[in-house]
């Protein structure tokens, strides 16, 4: 019997040593690495064991996280832990929240360019948003209808919506040319000018280049874009192609860099950019170098100056910002998916660095675009927290007042106020009384059993009967 006693609590202080030891190394992974984009395993384990590794003390997942709602938008990819803005930018620049009027004349235009994600984002604006009047979607067929609510006239002027009614995946410079001739001789607007709200999607240059090719290689031309610039296409001599047949499916990535005149490369910049400021696809104009510096600081612009864009690696972010900006709502979140096709392709260091160099001012406008993305959402996200505040405030002070009245409401004709003791608080509005002079005091009388020492001031107290 004192065997069993003994072996059985040496095997209660084994058990209790090793929990120390959890516990201990639970600590540690906090101080040797508090960041979790730096250590996400080590983290994922120390949430476990500080956690119980139950499940039932979680109500919505991982929605909780050391007793505070986890923020979406960081956990999805870590951006802001790690960023430290690069450029400086107008408050203009950065609070875009458009007055968008569905019911008006207003519409949306989404400029595509290839290989971002534009096709899942395009079929996000048709499918996707809650809306009054949903736009119709009918099985076999490429286009929606998208009308506005009571009228039989468009907001959106997209591939699912319009088609490529200005060419395919027409650019900044056709577009912006050809939209409103195309929406005016489709519908008469009631009030001009109608506003056109320009939107983008752009994605990081080396794996949208990897993905343009790959597309090429199993036979996509887009021969049938029109590349109008100021009033005509180009012609062969000022826009050759990189191949002879009927398409270049099965070119080599080799290939496909070495060819000179492939509009793969810088596409984003180019599509961007108003191509008039260089004399559109004569490249005898003026020299690469300036021709090119020209074009970024263009495109730069012009996506300023756009009512919105996203980025294909930032897919809530995205989100996010488009229902902001419009004050829209998608119906079910976007997701991020990193498994893509050019995900899958091993390229070389120095066939890496030759894309980089291939695509340098798309690298330099991506940049760009990034920091101007990122300093976006951290300004929504700032003003969306200062508003929730002051809503709870204004709640506040209107659970306050009616505390106020209520207490006044319990007082007799014959009964006089008592004295304040250590449970009256003077409110809000005595205190502006007192600032202005008026001698006439108000008081908000908490119950009996609250008391101020243990549970705090009338804002706690206010703070629980919300919670009630």
């Amino acid at each position: 019997m004192d065997e069993k006693s003994s072996s059985s609590s040496s095997h209660h202080r084994l058990l209790l040593v090793l929990l120390m030891v959890l516990l201990f190394g639970v600590i540690m992974i906090q101080y040797v690495c508090p960041s979790k984009s730096e250590c996400q395993m080590l983290h994922q384990l120390g949430s476990w064991f500080k956690d119980g590794g139950a499940t039932g003390s979680r109500s919505r997942g991982n929605e909780i996280q050391d007793g505070l709602q986890r923020d979406p938008y960081i956990a999805e990819d870590g951006a802001l832990v790690r960023f430290v803005p690069r450029f400086n930018f107008t408050k203009a620049d950065l609070n875009r929240v458009v007055d968008f009027n569905i019911k008006g004349d207003d519409v949306i235009v989404f400029l595509h360019i290839q290989k971002t994600g534009g096709t899942t984002f395009g079929r996000h604006l048709v499918r996707n948003i809650q809306l009054e009047r949903p736009c119709e979607c009918h099985a076999g067929q490429k286009k929606c209808t998208c009308y506005r609510p009571g009228k039989k006239e468009t907001w959106l002027f997209s591939r699912f919506s319009t088609g490529w009614s200005c060419g395919l995946h027409a650019d900044w410079t056709e577009l912006t040319s050809c939209v409103p001739s195309r929406m005016d001789s489709r519908e008469v607007p009631e009030n001009l000018p109608r506003n056109y709200y320009y939107i983008t999607i752009l994605r990081d240059p080396v794996s949208r280049y990897l993905s343009e090719w790959r597309h090429v290689q199993r036979g996509a031309t887009w021969k049938a874009s029109l590349h109008v610039c100021d009033g005509r296409s180009p012609t062969l001599s000022e826009l050759p192609s990189c191949y002879s047949g009927d398409d270049w499916s099965g070119c080599s990535l080799q290939e496909f860099m070495d060819c000179p005149y492939n509009l793969a490369n810088n596409r984003q910049t180019r599509m961007l950019a108003d191509l008039s400021l260089v004399g559109c696809y004569n490249v005898s104009a003026m020299s690469e170098e300036e021709r090119w510096a020209v074009l970024l600081e263009s495109a730069k612009r012009n996506l300023r100056g756009m009512a919105f864009f996203g980025l294909t690696e930032y897919q809530r972010k995205t989100q996010y910002l488009f229902e902001r900006t419009f004050n829209l709502e998608f119906i079910a979140p976007f997701t991020q998916l990193n498994g893509t096709r050019a995900s899958s392709v091993e390229v070389p260091p120095e066939t890496q660095h030759r894309i980089l160099q291939l695509n340098r001012w798309d690298v330099e406008l991506y940049e760009y675009a990034r920091d101007l993305f990122l300093q976006r959402f951290q300004v929504a996200r700032q003003q969306e927290r200062r508003q929730a505040r002051e809503r709870r405030q204004q709640e506040r002070r209107r659970l306050r007042g009616r505390l106020t009245t209520k207490q006044g409401r319990q007082l007799k004709p014959t009964e006089t106020p008592r004295q304040p003791d250590r449970h009256s608080v003077v409110t809000e509005e005595q205190h502006k009384g007192k600032a202005d002079g008026d001698s006439a005091e108000s008081e908000m009388l908490l119950p009996e059993w609250w008391d101020l020492e243990e549970n705090g001031t009338v804002e706690d107290y206010v703070d629980n009967v919300e919670q009630w």
